[in-house]
């Protein structure tokens, strides 16, 4: 059997300009002409000799930290982008889901893009028509089918996108973790549609730092580091090595560049700190300590009425649990352009380890920013029940506080 995807010794250099951003465009090259500068570029290799094999219908979870290089194999093996050395071969239409939005025409309406995407992924129009109901149904937006795709929201655009994708019969999807932008329950439909695709003789590659969901979807994994491949194999083999890989606990941390964001508002968040109750920088908290995440935004179309959601993840990428301001009595607040938001946390229920946090904003309902994996912490063993007892690991990662009573039989009661 040939299989669905074949890459060879493939490497990606990406040119540098002397702004430390991508190459220069024409107007930076005519300023450096002009400033009698010289232009200084260096070279970043965003993948480095990756080979691997894909048989038709396994499914490949790709995992490994921000900066790896996991979007940047996934853009090549879509065509996005071109391999600097190498060579990929891909056996069959490939669907892909990379990032929100990727393919939708703005001013058309989500039916028009429909069809856009279809033709886009090779389809005839009657193929199109045959699977639009079903489309239509499994992304939930028949309400909006004729709105332009430009008023969705980001969790919107990847419900359409993802049913595009999914359902016009790609032999081979590519699914980023854009799909953290959806709920609970369309992730569920999203991993189950991509089972069905694996069992249907199709080939998945899905990108996650969700671990519970590699887990339960995956049958092997590719466990990237420094745009290297440092292990191929079972996928509890990729995420043992994942997860000692190394923390990344940190004080602070620059989110305007973050390669975790995937709103389509741009970087509005630009800055995450974590600190104590007294407001000391921390990385490293005690269970039942005091956890203060505070966020800086700034909106330039106006102000907003602002809100922050945070969900907090364990080393595995399993989301333990989250919240927001809306869900809290007395915490909405008055409308704002800038400024700083903050969510604390006064006695954190989690045994000792590494979490992750994902942060989104929103102006009331809808969402405009979102960065996954923002920042990352340790916990470590505290008298959380106050009792000087430590609770066991294989109690799990989250402690919660809880009352006992006992109450003896008295003589005469019924056994």
């Amino acid at each position: 059997m040939h299989p669905a995807i074949r890459v060879t010794n493939v490497s990606k250099r990406f040119r540098l300009g002397s702004g430390g951003g991508s190459a220069l465009n024409l107007t930076e090259r005519l300023l450096s002409v002009v400033r009698r500068r010289p232009e200084t570029r260096s070279e970043f290799w965003a993948l480095r000799d990756i080979s691997f094999a894909v048989q038709p219908g396994e499914t490949i979870g790709i995992i490994g930290r921000n900066g790896a290089g996991k979007s940047t194999l996934l853009k090549v093996l879509a065509r996005i982008v071109e391999p600097s050395e190498g060579r990929v071969e891909l056996r069959g239409r490939v669907g892909s889901l990379l990032e929100v939005g990727t393919g939708f025409h703005p001013e058309l309406t989500g039916r028009e893009n429909i069809y856009l995407n279809g033709s886009v992924l090779g389809m005839t129009r009657r193929e199109i028509r045959r699977k639009f109901d079903d489309i239509v149904a499994f992304a939930g937006l028949e309400p909006f089918l004729d709105t332009p795709v430009k008023r969705y929201s980001s969790g919107m655009y990847v419900r359409l996108a993802f049913a595009v994708a999914a359902h016009l019969e790609p032999e081979i999807l590519i699914v980023d973790e854009v799909l953290a932008v959806g709920d609970g329950d369309f992730q569920k439909r999203c991993l189950g549609k991509m089972r069905e695709i694996s069992l249907g003789g199709r080939t998945v590659l899905f990108v996650s730092h969700n671990m519970a969901a590699v887990r339960a979807f995956c049958s092997r994994a590719l466990f990237l580091a420094n745009g290297r491949v440092m292990v191929d194999g079972t996928v509890e083999h990729a995420i043992r090595a994942y997860t000692t890989s190394g923390a990344e606990a940190t004080v602070a941390r620059d989110l305007r560049s973050h390669p975790g964001r995937v709103s389509r508002h741009g970087a509005l968040m630009s800055e995450v700190r974590l600190t104590d109750a007294l407001g000391t920088p921390v990385s490293v908290v005690p269970a039942g300590g005091t956890l203060a995440v505070r966020v800086k935004f700034a909106v330039p179309t106006g102000p907003i009425r602002p809100v922050l959601g945070v969900v907090v993840r364990d080393h595995y990428g399993t989301a333990l649990f989250g919240l927001n301001n809306r869900w809290v009595p007395n915490a909405w607040f008055e409308p704002i352009c800038a400024g700083w938001i903050s969510c604390t946390y006064p006695c954190l229920p989690l045994q000792p380890g590494t979490y992750s946090l994902d942060l989104w904003l929103a102006n009331e309902n809808e969402d405009i920013d979102i960065v996954m994996d923002a920042i990352r912490f340790d916990v470590i063993a505290g008298d959380f029940f106050g009792s000087g007892k430590l609770p066991h690991p294989s109690c799990g990662p989250v402690l919660v506080p809880a009352t006992f009573h006992c109450q003896a039989d008295q003589p005469g009661d019924a056994a």
